[in-house]
């Protein structure tokens, strides 16, 4: 099995997520976003399928949020 990891820069601008990297990590410590893999002392990613899984469940969940 083939896993794809995803860098910080790849979550903006392959992934359209349009938070800081502060914020990212602040809803990781909340349970709000998968957890990061430490690759090294100063390398980071994430779990691709998890990333995408994440964004299906915001786009799912629009539908049963009402509107302000």
């Amino acid at each position: 099995m083939t896993r794809k990891l995803v860098s910080k820069k790849e979550l903006k601008s392959v992934y359209g997520v349009p938070y800081s990297f502060a914020h990212i990590a602040r809803l990781e410590g909340a349970g709000k976003f998968p957890k990061r893999v430490t690759l090294g002392a100063c390398r980071v990613a994430w779990v691709a399928e998890e990333v995408e899984t994440w964004i299906e469940e915001r786009i799912a969940n629009r539908a049963t949020q009402s509107p302000s």
